[in-house]
């Protein structure tokens, strides 16, 4: 029986990229490097670096089998367990969204408008992974942040992910319901900052998003009914959740940057609106009067 070949990093990369290809599979190099990056345990750059290493049997197997899940659809972030968001890894699974470029745009924008802000409170409605609010207490080591979610299962993970970088003392989770009346009371504050990326997915659209989205990611965490609810459910309790030119910051549906300026035209101030790398209005950001 003849012996199975013995595979380099490179050689495997190469094939499997030009198979995922023919398999019309989103992002087939991304999805390549990073499958055998997690079976190998290096990152991307290490995998050029080390083109030449031999590929052991085991690993094999073990990447073929992770292959196997993304011909199925499966998002590859969730195969390898683990996704990267603003230099930061953090762990994931269906429990929760994976965190998009388009979100490190928002905290960027939200951070730029904290520059002058020595130990900020922070408000994070809808944390899922944590990324935004773990990223915020890396980031701005004075800051002492809250990150609330209607999901214990997402918590779970986001508390995972504060303790795996160290800052899960200066975090708060909460459990509750930007939608719910006693939302405010939960949540505490008031806080120089809130920011979200609210589930802003009208229902009517659902059906139209990739098949991967649909069947991996948390719908609860997307899709609100006409899209703006939670939008107007934030800033009808901003008077009590921000402080005296404290700073609101949104993630935007594509098509809402309108939607939502008219929502805070009353009672804010310094409305800005940033977009994407799509040239999408993504972020918005106003000041409490």
């Amino acid at each position: 029986m003849p012996e199975e070949k013995v595979w380099s990093v490179v050689e495997l990369l190469k094939t499997t990229m030009a198979f995922f290809v023919e398999k019309k599979i989103d992002e087939p190099r991304l999805s390549a490097e990073l499958l055998l990056g997690h079976v190998l345990g290096l990152q991307r750059l290490q995998l050029y670096l080390d083109h030449e290493r031999p590929v052991s049997p085991s690993e094999l197997v073990a990447f073929r089998a992770a292959c196997r899940e993304r011909l199925q659809g499966r998002p590859v972030q969730y195969i390898a367990g683990e996704a990267f968001f603003y230099g930061y890894r953090f762990f994931v699974d269906e429990r929760v969204l994976i965190p998009r470029p388009e979100t490190e745009l928002v905290l960027e924008h939200a951070m730029e408008r904290l520059a002058s802000a020595q130990s900020p409170s922070i408000l994070d409605i809808g944390t899922g992974s944590g990324c935004i609010a773990i990223t915020l207490a890396l980031r701005l080591p004075g800051a002492l942040v809250t990150a609330a979610d209607v999901s214990a299962d997402a918590l779970e993970v986001a508390r995972r992910n504060a303790e795996a970088h160290g800052v899960a003392e200066r975090i708060r989770f909460v459990e509750a319901d930007a939608l719910d009346s006693s939302f405010a009371e939960k949540v505490g504050g008031p806080f120089d900052m809130v920011i979200s990326n609210p589930p802003y997915i009208p229902e009517a659209e659902w059906a139209t998003l990739q098949e991967e989205v649909k069947h991996y990611e948390p719908k609860l965490a997307l899709v609100a009914p006409q899209g703006f609810e939670y939008y107007e459910s934030i800033v009808a309790a901003a008077p009590v959740l921000l402080c005296k030119g404290g700073v609101l910051c949104f993630e935007l549906h594509a098509d809402g940057a309108a939607g939502v300026r008219k929502l805070v035209a009353s009672g804010f101030s310094d409305i800005e609106v940033m977009q994407d790398y799509n040239k999408h209005d993504r972020a918005l950001s106003c000041i409490s009067e």
